[in-house]
């Protein structure tokens, strides 16, 4: 299938700004069924309330469509645990 794109970005501290990057990618070739579902379902739904969001973390993913690369922004309570846990933070 593809490579998701994983960026953390956000939280109370600003985690995933500055000096800090929160990203990772896993192939969707491993993923569950259940796990494949939910994240079409995150694509297919595109936007979250605002409030679902406050201070707290926001996963940015992205994949390979025909036309190029299709991003969603999702906060981290929506994100299935698999795609959370790809995410690896390094200094830049």
């Amino acid at each position: 299938m593809s490579i998701l794109h994983v960026e953390r970005i956000g939280g109370l501290a600003g985690f995933g700004g500055g000096h800090l990057r929160s990203r990772g990618e896993i192939d969707s070739n491993v993923l569950s069924p259940d796990d494949l579902k939910a994240v079409d379902g995150l694509f297919k739904r595109g936007t979250f309330p605002a409030d679902a969001t406050r201070d707290g973390f926001i996963y940015r993913i992205s994949r390979p469509v025909a036309s190029g690369m299709q991003t969603v922004d999702v906060p981290e309570r929506f994100v299935p645990p698999v795609l959370v846990g790809s995410v690896r933070d390094e200094l830049i």
